[in-house]
């Protein structure tokens, strides 16, 4: 009998001693039977390192990786998939949570269909209020979606859910085949997460598991704030839009699509270009008047 697949989680971290047990225990509990958790820390200063290192000694199945220096969040997050061994790669955050059959869902997911490149499956989400959300992806509105042989619809329907809701589909925390996962570059800036799921688009056919199997924590965050946290300059907060749309367009462009393709594709990046900006000059009119009104 063939030896199942091994399946990597790849956990990125920096100083999360204070939660990291929660979220290696839903690794390890997973019904798989070939499971590797490889931990890359991210130069921690709390009690990270001490804590990974005793459960590596005791759990063969964790790979234990400490940077010497602080390498940046993105390079991180992309060494963690890096240095593992599976043939698949799921990316998990160090406050969240699997459900036992996440793994061997996403699996049977990729053991029907040869096609697929990524498996997502609905995910719940704590908000800092403590209430939990999710939300169902029931498909796309016409055409194929993000199953389709046709890279342009795929890649137009992750456009479309982008600005749609955040809760609808997360591929980078999903199950990806090995070569798109690490093969793809990455570029560090803002809205790259949204950027990579769109190449991912264009990479090949996904599969979406329609049960809760996972579970994340949902923080709003200025996007200051998360400029310095991955330590790119400040003014790209104020270019977010347009940097996100150069990317995309660049992408497009090398992705070796067909002359129609390649236009089709374009135009799914143009349209969601002026939906956003349409959107930030509302906000920022909004913020003037409220400025405006006497107190």
């Amino acid at each position: 009998m063939r030896e199942p697949e091994l399946v990597s989680i790849a956990l990125p971290v920096r100083n999360g001693a204070d939660r990291l047990e929660g979220v290696i225990g839903s690794v390890l509990a997973q019904d798989y039977p070939r499971i590797e958790l490889v931990i890359s820390d991210n130069a921690s200063t709390d009690g990270t390192e001490e804590l990974c290192r005793d459960l590596a000694a005791g759990e063969r199945r964790i790979v234990y990786h400490r940077h010497p220096h602080n390498v940046g969040l993105l390079a991180n997050f992309t060494h963690a998939a890096r240095i593992s061994r599976g043939a698949y790669v799921r990316w998990i955050g160090d406050d969240d949570r699997l459900q036992p059959a996440c793994v061997s869902r996403a699996m049977a997911a990729f053991a029907s269909d040869e096609r697929v490149i990524l498996v997502t499956n609905q995910v719940s989400y704590s908000r800092p209020d403590s209430t939990v959300t999710t939300a169902a992806y029931e498909g796309p509105h016409e055409g194929g979606g993000l199953g389709s042989d046709d890279p342009v619809e795929r890649f137009t329907e992750m456009l479309r859910l982008l600005n749609e809701s955040p809760f609808l589909i997360d591929p980078l925390y999903g199950l990806l085949r090995r070569e798109p996962a690490v093969g793809i570059p990455r570029r560090n800036m803002l809205r790259e997460d949204e950027v990579f799921a769109a190449k991912l688009a264009l990479a090949g056919p996904w599969a979406h598991v329609p049960e809760v199997l996972s579970h994340r924590n949902w923080r709003l965050e200025r996007i200051s704030g998360l400029a310095r946290r991955l330590d790119v300059p400040s003014w790209q907060s104020h270019a977010a839009n347009t940097l996100q749309c150069r990317e995309l367009l660049r992408w497009v462009r090398d992705a070796g699509l067909a002359d129609d393709d390649r236009r089709r594709a374009r135009a799914g990046v143009l349209r969601m270009y002026a939906r956003r900006q349409r959107r930030t000059i509302a906000h920022r009119s909004r913020k003037l008047l409220s400025m405006a009104r006497p107190t």
